[in-house]
């Protein structure tokens, strides 16, 4: 499984973004979808996820209410849209495949990455 994170930019305080991952093979629907944040000098953190049909999804509290995870099978991609978003959103922001079980909420549970997509968000 190869990813393609795309959508980041630089943004001010309160502006939206939409990122989008867009995943090689033809398993996609099979696996639940996950995207996570880096920002320098932190780990790597839990931003949302989305089981295989779309159906459940998953958010942190940081951002809930105002991103959203979705899902569009027949593409391949898996979406993220942030609203209102605020510079403590600044980091890389990264899509990832979990293939079985295991915590939603932490990398390791987590088997293909993408490259990330950087969000800078200024005040």
């Amino acid at each position: 499984v190869q990813l393609q994170a795309s959508g980041g930019g630089l943004v001010q305080a309160g502006d939206s973004l939409r990122l989008s991952c867009a995943a090689s093979g033809r398993t996609f629907s099979s696996y639940a979808m996950g995207w996570f944040r880096q920002a320098p000098g932190k780990e790597r953190e839990f931003v949302a996820a989305i089981g295989s049909m779309g159906v459940s999804t998953y958010h942190a509290d940081s951002v809930k209410g105002r991103f959203t995870i979705s899902r569009d099978n027949a593409k391949n991609t898996v979406y993220l849209q942030m609203n209102s978003l605020k510079p403590a959103d600044t980091a890389v922001y990264y899509c990832a495949v979990r293939r079985y079980t295991g915590s939603y909420y932490v990398p390791a549970s987590y088997d293909y990455w993408g490259q990330g997509t950087q969000v800078t968000v200024s005040s």
